[in-house]
C-alpha cells in the first residue's frame, strides 16, 4: 500500500519532509532520500527536472525508507498518465484554482470508466502487467494533493476540498503571498488570514492538508494547527546556505 497515503489518513503528528530542487541529480537524491525524512518532494515546477530524472530517482528510492511525492510544473493529464506510469504515487499538482480544475485531475487519476487516464497496465506502475487486478485497483494506491496558492483558490477551496478524487490539499504561501501583493513574505497577517481560511475549510472537509516552510517556528504554528504533512527545508537552500556560511569562516587575512 502507500505508506504516504496510509499516514494521512491515520491520527497523529505531522511528517516532516525535504522539497527536493535537485532532483535531476541522482546522488544528491540518494544523499536526501538517506537523510531520515518521511517523505521527499521532488519539484518538477521550478526546477530542470523531468520524467526521465523522476524515474531515475523513484528507482533510487527504492531502497530508501521516505515516500516520494512528485510536484509536475502543472497539471496536464498526459503529464499525470506519464508519472502514474513511471510508478509516482502521490502528486502533488499546483495552481488549482476552482473545483472544475480539482475534477478533471481526479479524473486524470483514474482509468476509464471511473475516469479519463489512459489504459495501460505494461508500465512500471503495472509491476510491468504482473500485478492481478491493476487496471481495477490502480487508484486505490494513490495520493492526489492539490496546491492552493490563490486568493481565488482559497476562496474557492471548500468546493475544491468537496470533489471525489481530491485525496490532501497543500497550501503554498509564497504564491499566496505574492498573489495578495506581499511577495517574500509568507507570514504576513494578510498571508496568514488566507492561510487560515484554507486550514479550516480542510479541516471541515476532513482533507488532510501539508505545506512548506523554512522557519522552524511557524513549521510548529502549523503542526499545531492541524497539519498532517510539513515541509521543512529545500535543498537548495540549505545547500546554499551552508556554502555561505563556511565562506564566511574561510577569511584568512
Amino acid at each position: 500500500m502507500n505508506r504516504f497515503l496510509e499516514r494521512l489518513r491515520a491520527p497523529g503528528p505531522a511528517s516532516a519532509g525535504i522539497w527536493m530542487n535537485l532532483a535531476a541529480d541522482p546522488v544528491a537524491a540518494e544523499i536526501t532520500l538517506s537523510s531520515g525524512f518521511d517523505w521527499v518532494l521532488l519539484d518538477g515546477e521550478h526546477s530542470p527536472a523531468g520524467l526521465d530524472d523522476f524515474l531515475r530517482v523513484l528507482q533510487i528510492a527504492g531502497g530508501y525508507d521516505p515516500d516520494v511525492l512528485i510536484r509536475p510544473a502543472h497539471g496536464d493529464p498526459v503529464v499525470i498518465k506519464r508519472l502514474l506510469d513511471i510508478g509516482a504515487r502521490n502528486l502533488l499538482i499546483p495552481m488549482v484554482d476552482t473545483a472544475e480544475q480539482a475534477d478533471m485531475l481526479a479524473a486524470s487519476m483514474s482509468f476509464p470508466p471511473d475516469g479519463i487516464r489512459g489504459v495501460s497496465s505494461q508500465t512500471r506502475g503495472g509491476d510491468w502487467g504482473r500485478r492481478p487486478g491493476y487496471l481495477a485497483g490502480a487508484r486505490e494506491d494513490l495520493c492526489l494533493i492539490v496546491q492552493i496558492e490563490s486568493p481565488a483558490g482559497a476562496a474557492n477551496c471548500a468546493d475544491i476540498f468537496a470533489v471525489g478524487g481530491v485525496d490532501a490539499a497543500f497550501v503554498g504561501a509564497a504564491d499566496l503571498a505574492a498573489n495578495l501583493g506581499r511577495p517574500g513574505q509568507p507570514t504576513h497577517p494578510d498571508v496568514i488570514r488566507a492561510m487560515d481560511r484554507v486550514i479550516d475549510e480542510a479541516a471541515r472537509a476532513g482533507v488532510p492538508l501539508g505545506a512548506l516552510t523554512r522557519d522552524p517556528a511557524e513549521a510548529r504554528r502549523l503542526a499545531g494547527r492541524g497539519l498532517a504533512f510539513i515541509g521543512v527545508g529545500t535543498d537548495t537552500s540549505l545547500f546554499s546556505g551552508a556554502l555561505a556560511a563556511l565562506k564566511k569562516t574561510a577569511q584568512f587575512s
